[in-house]
């Protein structure tokens, strides 16, 4: 039986793949061009670290996912070669094979370098503020949009409403079928999350399996429609998944600052422990 999980599975290696092949062709049609303009002496061998930034940006490489540490470093070498034999090609008889090494070991160091470096970059950039693995906001950055909230609803004495979630049995469903499902998991909480959600909620991943929804302008009776709404998607996407999981979600309904922000925190997460201790 195909799951909901294999299908996204495939989607995601598809679009890996997909992602490599175009940074191939970009290598091929580099190639080919700077061959051919050689005889003109124009050169375009910058355009050779277009391929190493966009691996570089690449989501698999931000999340430093180890299988995809070595990444860089093999492209590096690929553009070196690449570059280094279509030089090679244009005058075989005044380059050695000793140069030919060399050339391609200098610059694929070079460009694995600059792969690194550029990924890095990238990383604090897109994830200084939010989850690697959901791309969901981090704890920081959420707990920063809840105090802002606080004072906006101080001013506009409206409700604003706070879920805290949690997985049910996502420790068995890690120790019996792998980290790599239970990152599957997390990352269909987050979408569940999201598609359940406004557009002007705020949701982020702040712990482990601990997921928090912060949506303005919400009261109770809202807050109760988008918590049956997440709980209806999850059973629908745990099922069609084929994980024995369900989401525990406690929740909260406030105006201004009455509370501090541990204190709502923690209101919101005892509410949640009855809920799973009432499954129990």
């Amino acid at each position: 039986m195909v799951t909901r999980y294999d299908i996204l599975n495939i989607s995601h290696k598809g679009n890996m793949f997909l992602s490599l092949f175009i940074i191939v062709v970009e290598i091929v049609l580099i190639t080919a061009l700077n061959y051919a303009m050689k005889s003109s002496h124009i050169s375009i061998d910058v355009l050779y670290c277009l391929p190493i930034i966009q691996a570089a940006s690449a989501k698999s490489l931000l999340a430093k996912r180890r299988t995809d540490s070595a990444l860089p470093y093999l492209l590096g070498f690929v553009v070196a070669f690449a570059w280094s034999f279509s030089e090679y090609l244009v005058a075989p008889e005044d380059i050695s094979m000793t140069a030919l090494a060399l050339n391609v070991f200098t610059r694929g160091i070079t460009f694995a370098i600059l792969g690194r470096v550029v990924s890095r970059l990238w990383h604090e950039r897109e994830y200084g503020q939010k989850d690697f693995l959901t791309d969901l906001a981090n704890r920081p950055n959420w707990i920063e949009k809840l105090e802002q909230e606080q004072l906006r609803s101080e001013r506009s004495r409206q409700p604003y409403s706070l879920l805290y979630i949690d997985i049910d049995r996502f420790k068995k469903l890690n120790d019996t079928l792998g980290h790599k499902v239970g990152d599957a998991a997390l990352n269909q909480v987050a979408d569940i999350l999201t598609r359940g959600s406004r557009k002007t909620n705020s949701i982020a991943r702040i712990g482990g399996d601990e997921f928090a929804v912060l949506a303005p302008e919400t009261g109770a009776q809202e807050c109760a429609i988008l918590m049956q709404r997440i709980n209806d998607l999850a059973i629908q996407t745990f099922e069609e998944c084929g994980w024995d999981i369900s989401l525990s979600i406690g929740h909260i309904t406030y105006i201004g600052q009455g509370k501090t922000v541990t204190e709502l925190l923690h209101e919101a997460d005892s509410n949640m422990y009855h809920v799973k201790k009432s499954k129990q």
